[in-house]
């Protein structure tokens, strides 16, 4: 089982201003997911200019970043395996 995984290759992609935008999307999505469901996202360690991201603390701009950033890799590979990218 190990050989076939390893075996399994990840489809190749260049990186193209449609992943970038595919990218941010994705880091949209994952903000408007962090500003509906953190409890309290303004609570802690305030970043300066908060009002662009929200009112969101340090620690939800950290988290909305990486939901953002696993949600645009997974979609960046999953197009570039059908032959979208």
């Amino acid at each position: 089982m190990i050989t076939t995984l390893l075996a399994t290759a990840a489809p190749e992609f260049h990186w193209s201003p449609k992943c970038a935008a595919i990218m941010i999307l994705c880091n949209v999505l994952a903000y408007a997911i962090a500003r509906a469901n953190i409890a309290q996202p303004n609570e802690g360690f305030e970043i300066p200019n908060s009002k662009f991201f929200g009112g969101m603390s340090h620690a939800s701009v950290v988290a909305a970043n990486c939901l953002g950033h696993i949600l645009g890799i997974g979609s960046i590979l999953g197009l570039a395996a059908r032959g979208v990218l």
